[in-house]
């Protein structure tokens, strides 16, 4: 049951008094029952997402009590509205308020980037089965295991695997017709069953001991190989023997090597929080099949903003965000069946991860010799990603402030942000091939750092080839017309990749739509061409601006150009291909994205040949299932 108060969300200062009344007459009719509630602001941007054992009271040490100038205390006086859903117990409300979390990204919960797409190392259904890096969506009739921390961690599995027991690699493409063995066979990294040299009942064997390596039962693969190395001797078949001697010491000497890695536990995850300078990295290192495969690091946002909840012990802030990780992270996903941790987390949120795993997961927090070898690396870990992170965000954040002061900027930000986070710069660039396939850029920078989840592409049309002016005029107009960014702030700096003919055509765009054009800068080459002596022109009037070549203002200057130059040419090569190829085409059929477009074009040598080709044929290439064959079959026809 969800419930809400209707508020106007642009309610002005004098009706604050009745907003609050308001709020406090449903905080009073909230039922004392587990349930998540959601604090609103009156722009209708979500605040806060929180869980609760007993919604009336937690609610209530919101609104009843005087938080000052505390981070609650600034959130709570931002409040305009709220939302409640009531749940039938504590681990619904963490199941809950995590689904919420990260659809509704909250000003002030601490947040985790949303990355599923770990790696796994494939075993294909095949009467030979291949070995194959895979990302995605997983079937249930191949066989798969992981997750990888990275993709290096497969690959070297998969190199490892072919060392030791010959599987092979090679799409089923290349497979259905070879007629000799490849070079693998014969570096000794693959058994050759394309050519039959190799049975399926021994193939299959090899296959079933890879599975029980990468699940850990390394002791019993050992006995297995040493079993079959003293049948064939004894049977005088030495060659056999020897090449099954030479799978042993193989893989002894994997084992060998990896004598650090390798105890009892089969499956683990490795949890190591670092808090410091406002920012926090959880690092994640995984163990599957008793076998340490690397580590990943985390870094959530809004740490800073973080609210502690009232009428809860205050915790610390690196608890608060492990908490957080574990939540986003592994209440929607599998679950391993023991987690070592850095620091001590909810017993509700620890039964809430039983749950989603249907089976115990043991939580170890004194971890003891293997075991605590892996979490003193996780943590230090943590620690040497985290400086690296703040090294690197202290590099931007002096770039910014240097160019801010170069230009004598003065950007606005509200109470209690950082003024340089909020400088936004947008940086457009023209990119085509003799006037084919023209296409423009624009990339945005912003709290000290490229904003890709902004960067737009656009198509140019109806301009002569090569007109880089009216391809430049076309943009703007598109980006900061009525059309375009209506409702949203222009940038404190849009930068335009070229001389006074580009800056002359956005100052002509932005006075006829009655834009300011102090914020128009041109970025021309200068003397030679040369990097590092760029000049900056303006709009308005002003003498151009020529920086030092190690001044961090030109340093930010290039580096947002380079971006939006390297966008332009990206988007200008694929749809040039396209065009070249007929792939608009192949992008209309819904399953068919950039990736299972190039391996059908490369395979079949072209659209022409995808129409061609048969349904069996097209469902042959890696990814392309029989359903999305018989589609791409349908709509090329």
């Amino acid at each position: 049951m969800t419930t809400h108060v209707d508020t106007p969300t642009d309610a002005p200062e004098d009706d604050r008094d009745a907003l609050w009344q308001r709020l406090l007459k449903e905080v009073a009719s909230l039922p004392g029952l587990p349930g998540v509630y959601r604090y609103f602001d009156a722009q209708g941007d979500v605040l806060y997402v929180g869980k609760a054992r007993d919604l009336k009271k937690r609610v209530s040490s919101y609104f009843h009590k005087n938080h000052g100038g505390t981070r609650i205390g600034h959130m709570v006086s931002r409040i305009a509205r709220m939302e409640t859903t009531v749940v039938r117990s504590e681990a619904e409300a963490l199941l809950l308020e995590n689904n919420l979390i990260k659809t509704l990204n909250p000003r002030f919960n601490i947040l985790f980037r949303d990355d599923k797409s770990y790696p796994y190392l494939k075993l294909a259904a095949h009467q030979f089965p291949r070995m194959a890096y895979y990302r995605g969506a997983v079937d249930r009739k191949h066989r798969y295991f992981g997750p990888y921390p990275n993709a290096w961690a497969v690959k070297e599995t998969i190199q490892l695997l072919q060392k030791v027991f010959l599987l092979r690699t090679c799409e089923d493409s290349v497979y259905n017709h070879r007629t000799r063995p490849c070079l693998l066979y014969q570096i000794k990294r693959c058994s050759g069953p394309c050519v039959g040299l190799i049975g399926e009942d021994d193939y299959r064997r090899d296959v079933a001991r890879a599975e029980r390596f990468l699940l850990g039962d390394t002791d019993a693969v050992l006995a297995d190989l040493q079993a079959q190395m003293m049948a064939h001797a004894e049977a005088l078949a030495y060659e056999k023997a020897a090449e099954v001697r030479n799978q042993i010491s193989a893989l002894s000497r994997v084992l060998h090597q990896q004598t650090v890695d390798t105890v009892m536990d089969k499956d683990v995850d490795v949890l190591a929080v670092k808090v410091l300078g406002g920012r926090a990295c959880v690092n994640l290192a995984m163990v599957r099949g008793g076998r340490h495969l690397g580590d990943r690091a985390y870094f959530p946002v809004h740490v800073q903003d973080h609210v502690v909840e009232p009428d809860t012990d205050a915790q610390p802030v690196d608890v608060v965000v492990l908490e957080a990780f574990l939540a986003q992270h592994y209440l929607d996903g599998a679950v391993p069946n023991v987690l070592i941790l850095s620091h001590p987390v909810a017993q509700g949120l620890i039964e809430a991860l039983e749950v989603q795993a249907g089976r115990k997961v043991h939580v170890v927090l004194q971890p003891r010799e293997q075991r605590r070898s892996w979490l003193d690396m996780a943590v230090k870990g943590a620690e040497l990603a985290l400086a690296r992170l703040l090294s690197e965000e202290g590099s931007q954040q002096a770039r910014t402030r240097a160019l801010v002061e170069a230009l004598d900027l003065a950007p606005e930000a509200p109470e209690g942000e950082d003024p340089m986070a909020r400088l936004r710069i947008e940086c457009f660039d023209i990119s085509h091939t003799a006037g084919e396939a023209t296409q423009a850029s624009c990339v945005v920078y912003e709290q000290h750092k490229m904003q890709a989840g902004q960067y737009r592409r656009y198509n140019i049309t109806n301009v002569t080839g090569g007109d880089d002016y009216a391809a430049m005029k076309q943009v703007l107009e598109r980006r900061y017309g009525e059309s375009g960014l209506k409702a949203a702030r222009l940038p404190d700096i849009v930068l335009v990749d070229g001389g006074k003919g580009q800056v002359a055509m956005a100052r002509e765009v932005f006075e006829r739509l009655g834009l300011p054009i102090e914020v128009i800068v041109g970025v021309e080459k200068g003397e030679g061409r040369k990097v590092g002596l760029e000049e900056l022109v303006f709009a308005d009037g002003r003498p151009k601006l020529q920086l030092a070549p190690t001044s961090a203002a030109l340093m930010l200057v290039a580096q947002i150009r380079d971006e939006a130059h390297r966008f332009a040419i990206t988007g200008m090569r694929a749809k040039r291909a396209s065009v070249r190829t007929g792939g608009s085409k192949l992008e209309d059929i819904p399953g068919v994205g950039p990736k299972r477009r190039a391996k059908l074009l490369q395979r079949f040598g072209g659209v022409r040949g995808v129409a061609a080709a048969s349904v069996d044929d097209l469902a042959s290439v890696d990814g392309i299932s029989t359903e999305l064959a018989e589609e791409i079959y349908r709509a090329l026809r």
